[in-house]
């Protein structure tokens, strides 16, 4: 049996980035394992994006019975996937700041207004900082940093100083 959105003006055939919150749900209630699918595909790629929060409010209207409590676990684990993903991502950004700040980890903690253990805690992404915090990194990178290269990020050069001088960049 085809599935059919009665009264909206998108067809099952469209992006199901583009069906509204009645036609996730009639898909939810009445659609099958291609519908469910495609709608996990997409929740998968952006887990709080505009889809994925159709997918809530229809789960708060309805709970079809086994599709329901899958497609919330399906919620679930994409957001779990995605902040493991964020925590890696800001890990990998310290470790470059501190990197490109030029000093052992002691002297960036001591320069950021943390101890050592609390950098680690952040550099292996159990912890992630403030933004805050992040600011006051890029800003001793900024002051102090030994920049990479051309657009290396941190002094936003289109050709740093670091490669035309000794002492780094002078951002």
């Amino acid at each position: 049996m085809s599935l059919a959105f009665r009264n909206i003006d998108v067809s099952p055939e469209d992006p199901v980035e583009l069906w509204p919150t009645e036609a996730v749900l009639t898909a939810l209630e009445r659609g099958g394992l291609g519908h469910w699918r495609r709608l996990t595909a997409a929740i998968d790629d952006d887990p709080w994006g505009p889809l994925a929060r159709r997918v809530e409010e229809a789960l708060e209207v309805s709970r079809p019975y086994g599709v329901g409590v899958v497609m919330a676990d399906v919620l679930a684990a994409a957001r779990r996937r995605a902040e493991r993903a964020e925590r890696a991502a800001v890990a990998a950004e310290i470790t470059r700041l501190q990197a490109a700040s030029g000093m052992d980890r002691a002297e960036f903690a001591s320069a950021i207004g943390t101890s050592v253990s609390r950098l680690s805690t952040y550099l292996s992404g159990k912890v992630t900082p403030s933004a805050a915090l992040l600011v006051r990194m890029r800003r001793v990178v900024r002051r102090t940093g030994r920049c990479r290269g051309p657009r290396c990020g941190y002094c936003q050069r289109s050709v740093c100083s670091s490669l035309t001088s000794r002492s780094g960049c002078s951002a």
